[in-house]
């Protein structure tokens, strides 16, 4: 978390004297006005690294303190979420959108899971990744929750992690609908949110509880 000194929305870089910012771009999807606004203030404040990132965002890094407010002006662009205890960011690939291969409209649900979910206060860094078709370019099964688009409907898992100790989500639900998707999603981060540690993330979450004990859980509406 950064300390009540540093600039907010501002990630402190290993000189200890600049700072990143990742603004937000739900589902990787950015606008023409998006990159205008982003060669501008890069131009301006002669930022000198564009990184994008593995959750389909642009991270500007190397800027001063001092400009960091009038950056996030200039941008006008809503600041995504890097250190804090919630929602990052929601990932998904084209889907049936554009990709030949989809079967599902991966990136309207990703869209919606985000909105619902963006400001849930949760026990850690949570992402979700939604892929279209079974090839699962979202890489579902490696993010706290995810979620891929088949021909008969949606499977959700639960527990996914690709940090250092990796883990492959479990299936929790298979063949469900796009409203039963935001449904169990609730249900899962509600039942998370009560019974997680803090920075204590789901693939943990998971291994300490058990697989079986937190499918009956959230079965139950909990």
């Amino acid at each position: 978390m950064t300390s009540e000194s540093e600039p907010k929305g501002a990630i402190l870089q290993r000189d200890k004297k600049t700072y990143a910012i990742v603004p937000r771009i739900p589902v990787g999807l950015a606008k023409l006005e998006n990159f205008k606004e982003i060669a501008r203030v890069v131009e301006k404040y002669n930022i000198p690294i564009i990184k994008i990132t593995s959750g389909h965002r642009l991270a500007l890094v190397g800027m001063k303190g001092e400009v960091v407010n009038d950056v996030w002006r200039d941008l006008k662009m809503e600041e995504g979420k890097a250190t804090e205890l919630c929602l990052h960011y929601v990932q998904a690939c084209p889907g049936d959108a554009v990709c030949r291969f989809g079967v599902q409209d991966s990136l309207g649900l990703g869209i919606e899971i985000e909105e619902f979910f963006l400001n849930m206060t949760l026990p850690a860094k949570v992402k979700i990744g939604v892929s279209g078709c079974p090839f699962c370019c979202g890489e579902s099964f490696v993010r706290d929750i995810g979620v891929i688009g088949k021909r008969r409907g949606w499977t959700v898992v639960f527990g996914g992690n690709s940090g250092r100790r990796p883990r492959i989500g479990d299936i929790i639900a298979e063949n469900i609908s796009r409203e039963e998707v935001i449904e169990l999603c609730k249900r899962s981060l509600e039942f998370y949110a009560e019974n997680g540690k803090k920075k204590e993330r789901t693939a943990r979450f998971i291994e300490r509880i058990g697989i079986e004990e937190f499918k009956k859980a959230i079965s139950n509406g909990v």
